[in-house]
């Protein structure tokens, strides 16, 4: 069976850990308690022992010597655990409920001082900060979503109010996520005499476009009977439709992110529209009539967008309050155990007498939680999922996968198969001699860059389920961090099934090609079918080989190209690091397209793709391209957030570049002056690489922090790893320095060095992201966030706005 401790660990929410009851503490100090406890046992063994034995020498009492006396004082001073009776204890302790500004409890121990030790009430005292402190937190949580579920409910009120306008405006109903929500709202009547206009604004740090719609007249006749959750009346009859004067009448406008390049086209085409049709904006009434002769609907395509974001913040308000949930169930069951330990240690009944405050407690007490969450639930049902309940938990309780212990097997077959065939490859190559500096030999300049392209690109897949697994041992949630979805999310063995499987077949085929070019046959085709093969299997559009997963990166891929057009989020920065360390694999891929796509396969003529003056110069693009993205990436973050350390960021790709350009200059000309200028270059933005390293994405080299150049918040518990960590990066950080020093080992040829050194850049990118997201998990819990904050589409703001 496993024990409390693990099975508390495990089901605890990451974010919150720190708001949890400190079980291991409290267990800790019973531990103490109990270690006191035998040590008293044991002295009264030893006293009643010698005194018997004297006792029967003397043929009479013998009153006890001054080491005797010394143990009965040692007694004396642990007596809470001298006797264990089956007396009634009720009386043991008294636990005090305090109100002030907020619920407080403290317990007071009863008995005399001969009865309970000290040790006891330092317990309870610790007990009763936990029990404090669970109750605070879930307050604080539970007034957050609740007052999420009152905007929800409001929102969802102007929602089906709007779209129902919308139907009766276009004759039909519109068409959204789902036709329970258009017909839910078919309920509706329209008011002839409200007027729509539709118009863009950039007044709001995030530049979202938005939808604005004046209503003269009182808007409660829409809104009557809206029926959100069944129950709220709607409060905008008030705020809608006050009468006010006519220029400060309140405008409702929809918010809609500018995350994409269409939602940005389409904002700007608005402003341009809205500039053209009201230049004349103070005078009310005229405006407002050219206005509504131009546009007198709704925009369906908006309204679908805020359809969307309100139903992603219905999914992440019944996330919150399943994680509450989990909190109150964890929580309560580990006072009760401890409780129960503490009895066992002590054989003081006080169960019965705590769990009665426990449980009277708010957080076990409350149930506004558990009633919102109901109501979300029926809301959802009714108009995302057409009274379809089922359909509605595949988005409210997302099943995940069950892992196989077949791909288990799988990866151990796989694992085998490809060592095996690398073993004879290397050896076979080695008698041939293919990576010996020959002058004869074309092997290098044409097959091997397809092999060393696939090398890298799984070797970084491979630490990144590395990755996976030191994530989840060390409990940092990293599926949330970059937003997988929870059915569709990669498992570590997925990961390494999918190495295996890969590396293996590769492998194969470099094995087969190397006996046929040994034999003299002509296979150059060998290596292209086989890119060729993996090019299709990554966009194959049918439901195989998870396909969820490769649209997945397939998106991802678009929005780190087309940066800075899309809004940039976690895993899209994450994967653009990730090619900034493929540069040379990116490089093999230039090269081999060139080979294959100008048909230098045929002619073995590889020499068009090395020394073409064009593709050469293309090389400086593709050694860019990674920095710039990132660059581009970091410029959008400062657009959104206006924070100026990604503008700082951005000054270390900058210099990335430079040193990338550098590189690319002096494997050209190999000057004295270029070379200089690498060094000078390369230099300044390792500097600048470690600095962002060690303190930005690590949070490290805190001189103030309570471990020495470290944060004061660790997730491993060797402060020792760091020290190494930050040692070995610093190494694999100089890499670049093989350039300069053209290291030689023996006759084997530059290629072969230059892909192991290739190959420590990846592992060093590896080493980097378990402590990249380390930092951020804890950011991010040290602010409580385990759901996203969805923003809402619907707000009010007055027409002179």
């Amino acid at each position: 069976m496993v024990k409390f401790s693990k099975q508390f660990e495990g089901q605890l929410v990451p974010e919150w850990k720190n708001a949890f009851v400190d079980y291991s503490l409290l267990k800790k100090d019973l531990k103490r308690m109990q270690h006191d406890h035998d040590h008293s046992s044991q002295v009264t063994r030893i006293t009643t022992t010698l005194q018997t034995t004297l006792d029967h020498h003397y043929q009479q009492p013998i009153a006890p010597s001054s080491c005797l006396s010394h143990c009965k004082l040692l007694l004396h001073k642990l007596p809470f655990f001298g006797s264990n009776n089956n007396a009634d204890h009720a009386g043991v302790i008294q636990v005090h409920r305090r109100l002030s500004r907020e619920e407080m409890y403290e317990t007071e121990v009863t008995t005399t001082e001969t009865e309970m030790t000290t040790a006891a009430r330092e317990f309870f005292a610790k007990l009763d900060a936990q029990l404090n402190k669970v109750n605070q937190f879930y307050k604080v949580k539970e007034e957050e979503f609740l007052e999420r579920g009152d905007s929800l409910r409001k929102q969802m009120d102007i929602l089906l109010d709007l779209k129902a306008r919308a139907s009766s405006l276009s004759g039909h109903h519109l068409a959204g996520d789902d036709p329970s929500l258009s017909s839910s709202s078919a309920m509706f009547t329209e008011d002839k005499s409200t007027r729509y206009v539709t118009s863009a604004t950039d007044s709001d740090e995030n530049q979202q476009e938005t939808i604005s719609i004046r209503d003269p007249n009182d808007l409660s006749q829409g809104l009557e009977g809206s029926g959100s959750f069944g129950r709220q009346e709607c409060p905008e009859p008030k705020s809608l439709g006050r009468p006010v004067s006519s220029c400060q009448r309140k405008n409702l406008k929809i918010n809609i992110p500018l995350t994409t390049p269409s939602r940005t086209i389409s904002a700007l085409t608005d402003l341009l529209w809205d500039d053209l049709v009201s230049q004349s904006k103070n005078k009310c009434d005229s405006d407002a009539g050219s206005m509504n002769n131009n546009k007198q609907s709704i925009n369906k395509t908006k309204l679908r967008h805020a359809e969307k974001m309100i139903k992603g913040a219905f999914i992440e308000l019944y996330k919150g309050l399943g994680y509450l949930t989990t909190y109150r169930n964890l929580n309560m069951t580990a006072f009760v155990k401890i409780l129960k330990k503490f009895e066992k240690v002590t054989g003081k009944q006080v169960v019965s007498i705590y769990l009665r405050a426990v449980e009277s407690s708010y957080f076990n007490s409350s149930g506004e939680a558990l009633k919102l969450m109901d109501e979300v639930e029926d809301m959802f049902v009714r108009h995302f999922a057409g009274d379809n309940r089922r359909k509605a938990m595949k988005y409210l309780k997302p099943m995940q996968r069950k892992e196989s212990h077949t791909v288990t097997f799988f990866i151990g077959l796989l694992t085998g198969c490809f060592v095996a065939l690398f073993m004879g490859y290397c050896i076979m190559a080695h008698i041939a001699g293919m990576y010996t500096q020959r002058r004869d030999s074309i092997y290098m300049e044409t097959v091997y860059p397809v092999f060393s392209m696939f090398s890298l690109m799984f070797l970084h897949l491979f630490m990144y389920g590395c990755n996976m697994v030191a994530w989840r041992k060390t409990r940092i949630n990293y599926s949330f961090i970059f937003e997988f979805a929870p059915s569709r999310e990669l498992k570590y063995r997925d990961v390494f099934l999918v190495c295996t499987a890969s590396m293996a077949v590769i492998v194969g085929v470099m094995f087969a090609h190397l006996s046929l070019a040994v034999r003299g046959y002509h296979a150059q085709s060998i290596p292209g079918f086989l890119l060729l093969g993996f090019l299709l299997l990554l966009f194959c559009p049918f439901n195989v080989v998870y396909r969820s997963c490769r649209f997945q990166f397939h998106k991802i891929l678009r929005n780190i190209v087309l940066s800075p057009l899309y809004k940039v989020v976690m895993v899209d920065f994450f994967m653009a690091d990730q090619l900034c360390s493929q540069v040379p694999m990116l490089r093999s891929l230039e090269y081999v397209a060139c080979y294959y796509i100008s048909g230098s396969y045929k002619t073995q003529e590889y020499g068009y793709c090395i020394n073409t003056k064009h593709i050469r110069d293309l090389a400086y693009a593709v050694s860019f391209l990674p920095y710039y993205w990132r660059a581009m990436q970091c410029a959008r973050r400062w657009f959104d957030e206006g924070d100026t350390g990604h503008l700082v960021n951005l000054g270390k790709y900058v210099s990335a570049m430079l040193a990338a350009g550098t590189k690319v200059a002096y494997e050209k000309d190999k000057s004295l002056g270029s070379l200089s200028l690498l060094v000078i270059v390369s230099s300044s933005a390792t500097v600048y690489q470690l600095y962002w390293d060690f303190v930005k994405d690590w949070g490290l080299l805190q001189l103030n922090s309570k471990n020495p150049w470290l944060r004061n918040e660790l997730i491993l518990k060797r402060k020792s790893i760091y020290y190494l960590s930050m040692g070995l990066n610093l190494v694999l950080r100089l890499a670049w320095l093989q350039t300069v020093i053209h290291p030689n080992f023996g006759s084997l040829d530059s290629r072969v060095t230059s892909f192991f050194l290739a190959s420590l850049e990846v592992i060093r990118r590896g080493h980097w992201n378990f402590y990249r997201l380390e930092n951020e998990h804890l950011n991010n819990a040290g602010k409580f966030r385990a759901v996203k904050t969805v923003p809402l589409p619907f707000y009010e703001a007055d027409e002179e706005d």
